[in-house]
């Protein structure tokens, strides 16, 4: 399974508990945990996902470079608009996956850095 995210001018990448997938195109610097804006999941291919998997893999692909998390699923998710991956096992209905192997701040910064620009594409991978 595959979707879209894109870059924002104030992706910061910096949180250590959580990364964040948003629908909103629009992003303040109090978000420090969403590396993607104006994603394009659905919640009703998210949820068979769920459902058919209990240890994930989440590989982020921009341009060149590649990074990897590993996580359990969390098969009560149910929003459409934020998506929610936390190294904790705090589960709510905003929250994916949980015992993650890496929160914003894990992520590559070069990564990251690319993700800044408006126009970068990010391609996320559910194995």
């Amino acid at each position: 399974m595959k979707f879209l995210a894109f870059g924002h001018k104030n992706i910061l990448g910096k949180h250590w508990s959580t990364i964040e997938f948003t629908k909103d195109k629009e992003l303040t610097k109090n978000g420090d945990c969403i590396i993607g804006v104006d994603s394009d999941f659905k919640l009703s291919e998210l949820r068979q996902y769920l459902k058919k998997n209990k240890k994930i893999k989440i590989i982020l692909k921009v341009d060149d470079l590649i990074d990897e998390i590993t996580a359990e699923a969390n098969p009560t998710f149910y929003n459409k608009h934020e998506m929610v991956i936390r190294r904790s096992d705090y589960i709510d209905q905003r929250t994916f996956a949980i015992n993650a192997s890496k929160s914003a701040h894990g992520i590559g910064r070069k990564l990251i850095e690319k993700m800044k620009d408006p126009q970068q594409k990010m391609e996320v991978f559910l194995e």
